[in-house]
C-alpha cells in the first residue's frame, strides 16, 4: 500500500496542474497561480514520501516529470499567453512567444532526467521556482498595472526564464532528506529570508526570492569549488 502514496500524490500534482490550466485559459490567473501552489506543495511531497518509505521507483520518476510538465511546463506558459493577450502591443502573433516557456521546460526536464549531474542539485533553473515566478506577475500587475501590460517587458521575461530554464548554472535543490540544521542550513536561511520578503511585500516578493535563489546557489557552489 504505501509505495503507492508517493504516486498518488504526484497525480495529485497533476490534477491540480489540470485545473490551473483550465482557470488560465478562462483568464483566471490567480485561481491559477493558487493551483500551481497545490502541485507545488504535492510535488515536495512526493519525492519526500518516496524518500521516507524508501519506494522510490522507475514509474515514479517517469509519473513526476509527466505532471511537471503539466504544472510547471504548459500551465506557465498559458499563464504567460493570456498576460501577452492584455498586454499594449495588439498582435495575434505575440502572446505564442509564452509557449517558449513551454518549451524550454520541456527540455529541462527531458534533460534533468537523463543527466547524472543532477541527482542531488539543478543545473539550470528548476520548473517549479520558474513557474511560481511566473504565476506571481498577475498580483503584480494587480498592485502595479504598468509593469504586467508591458508587452516589452513580458517578452524580455519569457525569453530570461527559458534561457534559465536550460542554462548551465548550478542550483541548490530545496529537497530535504532530512530536517537536520547542519544538512540543510542553506535551505533553511533560503525559506526564513523568503518568508521575511513575502510577509512584507506580499506577491511582490517573488522576482526577489527568484534573485535571491539563484544568487545564494552561484555563493555557495562557488565558494565549495575553491
Amino acid at each position: 500500500m504505501k509505495k503507492h502514496i508517493p504516486n498518488a500524490l504526484t497525480c495529485a500534482n497533476l490534477l491540480s496542474g489540470c485545473f490551473g490550466v483550465v482557470f488560465a485559459f478562462k483568464g483566471n490567473l490567480e485561481v491559477a497561480a493558487y493551483a500551481v501552489l497545490a502541485s507545488g506543495i504535492f510535488d515536495f511531497f512526493d519525492g519526500f514520501m518516496a524518500r521516507f518509505l524508501g519506494v522510490k521507483s522507475a514509474i515514479g520518476k517517469e509519473l513526476d516529470s509527466l505532471a511537471d510538465m503539466v504544472s510547471f511546463g504548459f500551465l506557465p506558459g498559458v499563464v504567460m499567453f493570456q498576460m501577452l493577450t492584455s498586454s499594449d502591443f495588439s498582435s495575434p502573433y505575440v502572446p505564442y512567444i509564452g509557449f517558449l516557456i513551454t518549451m524550454f521546460s520541456a527540455l529541462r526536464l527531458a534533460k534533468f532526467n537523463i543527466d547524472e549531474r543532477q541527482t542531488e542539485d539543478f543545473i539550470g533553473l528548476n520548473t517549479p521556482m520558474n513557474t511560481l515566478f511566473i504565476v506571481s506577475l498577475p498580483f503584480i500587475q494587480r498592485d502595479y498595472p504598468g509593469i504586467g501590460s508591458s508587452t516589452l517587458l513580458l517578452v524580455s521575461i519569457t525569453v530570461v526564464m527559458s534561457f534559465l530554464l536550460t542554462s548551465e548554472i548550478r542550483i541548490f535543490s530545496l529537497k530535504f532528506g532530512s530536517l537536520d540544521w547542519e544538512q540543510n542550513k542553506l535551505k533553511y536561511i533560503f525559506l526564513i529570508l523568503s518568508a521575511v520578503l513575502i510577509a512584507f511585500l506580499k506577491f511582490a516578493a517573488i522576482p526577489f526570492v527568484l534573485v535571491l535563489y539563484i544568487a545564494l546557489s552561484i555563493l555557495h557552489f562557488r565558494r565549495i569549488a575553491k
